[in-house]
């Protein structure tokens, strides 16, 4: 895995999910162009990860079947077919339809980081996460800057063509510059769909996904949220001046690009708990928006360069828990991470159009409390669980007999082991 590969794979993620998240600064000219009013323009946010979250459960586990190169050159032809139909939507339905073949096929990301983690040597395997999926973030806040720009430019639908377009340049380059993903498939699609929902029964996959749920919804909140605020008084900022607001986002997700690498010395248990408390306070700036632009816009550097940590630490503790089984732990995982946004998404807007931005901000920094809850609760509960194997508390384990009549302690987890 070369970094010239690397930052292909990269570009990948970032242009997939920028498909469905590109219509976030643009809800409110979308909405009047479609004839859908402001209290449901979130749906154009939400029904892509509909869509999405329909591919993380019937396309994802295939790449544990086939050859995940050509499963991503074609997912990404699809996802080009799907944003060039929204760009030429004549009526909402039109769009919807578009968006949700987008966001269904979008889950190239998932087979993407799967192909990645499987080629990646285990010892590197965070940092290639690291960088592979710092374009997942970077695609959701970059779309920002490019849907701001061209909307001011040419209006909405330009952004979608220029998206479309670099998605089939994308589809071509994968095939070309990608190694074959040269596995014989030994089980059958409806088995691995049964495997997948067995994953659902332990406790490490279950907390990691419940994380991301409320992770993610926090971070839906904000960003399909703040469009409004500044749209209106007293800002009343343009389309590319909103845009802008990802370039600092876009700055805290790549300034965690090196998070799996603390995945790799073993921390990711610590380092998921200290990122959710960064998410929880980057709330108390964001919720300044009344009567300041700089404490919000750090904000929401802390908030995603928080979320990129998480994000990272999770799919790291994953695929080295269950290393046969990347796409299918990929792709259950990232279900919960399509709920969660399509919930903040779709409430975000709800609720500003009952109680304002105070009303979103505390809806966000609800979502990320929840999260630190969480990964409290699993954290105690796999503390207790480690006691009741080791009865001297974890520290040291019990005096078993060695091969010559000594007594020796049982060997200590090694530096890549995930505490939680």
């Amino acid at each position: 895995m070369g970094r010239g590969r690397r930052l292909l794979l990269a570009v990948v993620c970032g242009v997939a999910v920028a498909g469905v998240y590109a219509g976030q600064p643009v809800l409110g000219p979308m909405g009047d162009d479609l004839g859908v009013p402001r209290d449901s323009v979130g749906w154009f946010v939400a029904v892509g990860q509909l869509g999405y979250l329909a591919g993380l459960v019937l396309l994802v586990p295939l790449g544990d079947r086939l050859d995940r190169r050509r499963l991503i050159a074609v997912h990404l032809g699809l996802v080009a077919a799907g944003l060039a139909v929204t760009a030429a939507a004549p009526v909402a339905w039109v769009a919807f339809g578009g968006l949700a073949v987008a966001g269904l096929f979008a889950v190239v990301v998932q087979t993407t980081v799967a192909y990645a983690a499987s080629i990646a040597p285990p010892a590197e395997r965070g940092r290639t996460l690291g960088v592979v999926t710092s374009g997942v973030v970077a695609g959701i806040l970059g779309a920002r800057v490019l849907t701001g720009t061209l909307a001011d430019l040419g209006g909405w639908r330009g952004s979608y063509v220029a998206l479309a377009v670099l998605a089939a340049v994308l589809s071509l380059l994968c095939l070309v510059f990608l190694p074959a993903d040269g596995r014989t498939a030994t089980e059958s699609h409806r088995r691995i769909l049964g495997s997948l929902a067995g994953l659902f029964t332990r406790p490490l996959f279950l907390s990691r996904g419940l994380i991301a749920f409320f992770l993610f919804a926090s971070f839906g909140t904000l960003w399909s949220g703040m469009a409004l605020p500044l749209a209106g008084e007293p800002w009343r900022l343009s389309e590319t001046q909103i845009g802008l607001f990802g370039a600092a986002g876009l700055a805290g997700a790549l300034g965690a690009a090196r998070a799996g690498r603390w995945g790799d010395a073993g921390h990711a248990g610590r380092v998921t708990g200290l990122a959710l408390v960064l998410l929880l306070g980057s709330w108390l700036a964001i919720g300044q928006l009344g009567w300041s632009l700089p404490l919000p816009a750090f904000g929401v550097l802390l908030l995603d360069f928080a979320v990129q940590v998480v994000h990272v630490a999770n799919q790291h503790a994953l695929t080295t828990a269950f290393p046969g089984r990347t796409s299918t732990v990929i792709g259950g995982y990232m279900v919960f991470y399509s709920l969660g946004s399509a919930a903040g998404a779709a409430a975000t807007t709800a609720v500003y159009a009952v109680a304002g931005w105070p009303g979103s901000t505390v809806l966000g920094a609800a979502l990320a409390g929840a999260a630190l809850v969480t990964w409290a609760v699993a954290a105690r509960g796999a503390r207790a669980g480690s006691r009741l194997r080791t009865p001297s508390g974890g520290r040291r384990g019990p005096a078993v007999p060695g091969p010559a009549g000594r007594r020796r302690r049982p060997a200590r987890p090694g530096p890549g082991a995930d505490r939680g």
